[in-house]
């Protein structure tokens, strides 16, 4: 697996990604590239249109060109690579792609945003059917869509582009904000156990539905405790801190406690936000903490494993 497959997916659906333009959709919709989750399949299940898939595809070209899709990226940030699901599809896929970035703030519509400058970040490369198939992307410029291109024509079931995220915040000025999501550029950046789950699950917009859409380590046995550390969305002061263990009922963490970092190296100053605090299971918990000075990173220590649904920091960029 490569390594970038660590970081967010920027185009999520459920982190506000959305298909906003393609060239064609006649078997299926467009929407299905960015759906979390692992494509589904049942075989001879036939609509209007033929065959259903769980992804996109496009009629069979007769004339010269190719079929792409604008994906408007939930988070805009620093694409360092890019997942093509072709799964289910083997005997209807396209046998090329290409994909392309582009930085446009605002709003645009999609005729505004074909018109757009567009940057290659993945070369026109070769695909197989019902495969992932991943690719680097050496680009430090900061994008807000992507653009799939299929050559010429054919199906693919989902789009995944891993990254940094690198929101605008200038909106949140003078206003509070959650210092520790995603959207707002915040990421954990190490941990001590994803066994189960990602840890950038707990850090994800919305509720969690299950007990995998968090952060769920495996079964310490060594008397020691687990833990992550996320990089917040800028310098702030922590106001309130949300640990929210819900859908976890047996395998909850008993404690938690919360260590705030001003900078990231050996010489960061240290504080404590919260102490070790009992927790219960299925349940969201809040505190309210005395802010002692700006932090930039929070290590989250739970005792002495299990998961978390999500965490949230909220308070005010300094």
């Amino acid at each position: 697996m490569s390594r970038f497959t660590t970081l967010p997916d920027l185009a999520l659906r459920t982190l506000g990604g959305s298909v906003v333009a393609a060239s064609d959709e006649s078997f299926a919709e467009k929407e299905c590239l960015i759906r979390p989750g692992r494509p589904g399949f049942q075989a001879e299940t036939f609509g209007s249109k033929g065959q259903v898939y769980d992804g996109w595809e496009t009629r069979r070209r007769r004339e010269p060109g190719h079929d792409w899709a604008i994906v408007r990226l939930g988070i805009p940030g620093v694409i360092r690579g890019v997942m093509i699901d072709t799964a289910w599809f083997k005997g209807n896929y396209p046998p090329h792609a290409s994909v392309e970035a582009a930085s446009v703030e605002g709003y645009p519509s999609p005729a505004e945003l074909q018109a757009a400058e567009w940057v290659e970040i993945v070369p026109r490369a070769d695909l197989k059917g019902d495969v992932e198939q991943s690719f680097d992307v050496a680009d430090d410029a900061r994008y807000t869509h992507v653009r799939l291109n299929i050559y010429p024509d054919g199906g693919v079931a989902r789009l995944r582009v891993h990254g940094e995220p690198r929101p605008d915040l200038s909106v949140y000025e003078g206003l509070g904000l959650d210092l520790a999501a995603l959207q707002n550029g915040a990421l954990v950046t190490s941990c001590s156990n994803d066994f189960y789950s990602a840890p950038n699950n707990c850090l994800a917009p919305g509720l969690a539905r299950h007990q995998a859409e968090g952060w769920e380590t495996a079964r310490r046995r060594d008397g020691g405790n687990d833990w992550l550390v996320i990089r917040l969305a800028g310098r702030g002061l922590i106001r309130l801190a949300e640990i929210d263990t819900t859908n976890l009922l047996f395998n909850a963490p008993a404690a938690v406690s919360l260590t705030g970092f001003d900078g990231d190296g050996e010489d960061a100053r240290q504080v404590e936000l919260l102490p070790r605090t009992r927790l219960q299971p299925d349940t969201p918990h809040r505190f309210k903490l005395t802010p002692a000075g700006p932090v930039t990173h929070v290590r989250v220590d739970i005792y002495p494993d299990g998961g978390l649904a999500r965490v949230r920091l909220h308070g005010h960029l300094t």
